[in-house]
């Protein structure tokens, strides 16, 4: 089930994502799957977690890393990899967040490599936060722009004050602020 539902949020998008389509995907009838899940919102969440949990090939775990930077670096890049993954994939873990549901596992693995460089609980979690936010808001951004383009929406030259014409360069230099900004607290400290 949660197979079609990502396969639909794929090939249509978050909009086109109906209890009604996914049944008929399903061959049943749209009641049947408030057995599995009570309403859409709880069917988001499960997406959401899918898509987060989703790791690019070759990964390594952050915790073989010896800088806490690179391991925060690396726990960003994949968050992104994995919500590019899947079209509107930061909207979805996005609205999912703002509703309180899912899992807490993401924000989990940023703190833990933010807690690497010797930051406090409430600290860390406060910099995994503020992370989270900005990973889901440049792949936003970028799956947005993505989209718009591929409609021809933009044709003509117009362009965007936040073009990039390197999203990846631009999302590192991103998360190198917050980076830099955890250790100069650090030395303020």
């Amino acid at each position: 089930m949660v197979e079609a539902a990502l396969r639909i949020l794929d090939d249509l998008g978050l909009p086109d994502l109906t209890m009604r389509r996914l049944a008929a995907a399903l061959d049943v009838q749209p009641s049947a799957l408030y057995w599995h899940f009570p309403n859409k919102q709880t069917l988001l969440a499960e997406l959401a977690d899918r898509i987060v949990a989703v790791r690019p090939a070759g990964w390594a775990r952050t915790d073989g890393l010896d800088d806490w930077r690179d391991a925060v670096r690396a726990e960003a890049a994949a968050l992104r990899d994995a919500l590019l993954a899947y079209r509107d994939g930061a909207e979805v873990v996005s609205s999912t967040l703002a509703l309180g549901l899912g899992s807490p596992e993401t924000l989990d693995r940023l703190a833990r490599a933010v807690a690497r460089g010797g930051f406090d609980a409430e600290t860390s979690r406060r910099s995994a936060t503020a992370l989270l936010h900005f990973v889901l808001g440049h792949v936003s951004h970028e799956q947005q722009r993505l989209q718009y383009d591929s409609l021809g929406v933009l044709a003509g030259g117009e362009s965007s004050p936040l073009d990039e014409d390197d999203p990846a360069a631009a999302f590192a230099f991103g998360v190198d602020l917050l980076v830099g900004g955890l250790e100069l607290s650090r030395s303020r400290r």
